[in-house]
């Protein structure tokens, strides 16, 4: 039971951890080069997004430790699949391009269903789906890699760096609150 308890663990982490920074770096850099502040505060997109500088918005990078435990309850069951198996990652990255970017249940940006129902323009839906596409591959890539050579410097690396992007949070969420 408690190799099974630590196995779990070491799952949730490198999950969380993973999502966590691969979520902050692809955000960071598709804010500036696609300048989403501007893209946010005007058209369709102004009324559908939270401004770049909302509180909330500040909070978003470090509120994606509750996604990474979403995901790690989902792919528990099916981790063999994409950790242990050839081109494990590729399935993974299928998985979240199917499941969680293209074919999501309600009508996301850049989904199936977001370009059917949403009054959001085609063009502008697309705009965002490199930064979706390149972070579910990173992800998918990173976690595959860390199981496949586990060294204990990545582990306070992760740490290092959930850290880090927790205390901008909310040190960016208590600026922009007050």
């Amino acid at each position: 039971m408690k190799i099974f308890t630590k196995e779990i663990a070491i799952f949730t982490w490198r999950i969380t951890a993973a999502h966590t920074i691969t979520y902050f770096i692809v955000g960071l850099l598709a804010m500036y080069l696609l300048d989403y502040k501007k893209i946010f505060a005007a058209g369709d997109l102004g009324l559908f997004m939270r401004p770049t500088d909302s509180a909330v918005v500040a909070l978003g990078p470090g509120l994606q430790i509750i996604r990474g435990l979403i995901f790690t309850l989902a792919l528990w069951p099916f981790k063999s699949v994409f950790l242990f198996e050839e081109h494990g990652w590729l399935k993974l990255w299928i998985l979240f391009i199917g499941l969680s970017i293209l074919s999501t249940f309600g009508p996301s940006m850049g989904s199936i269903d977001g370009m059917i129902y949403t009054k959001i323009p085609i063009q502008q839906q697309i705009l965002f789906l490199p930064e979706l596409v390149i972070q579910s591959l990173l992800l998918s890539f990173s976690i595959f890699f860390w199981y496949r050579h586990p060294r204990k410097s990545y582990h306070i690396i992760s740490i290092f760096f959930v850290a880090l992007i927790l205390l901008m949070s909310v040190a960016g969420y208590l600026s922009l609150s007050s």
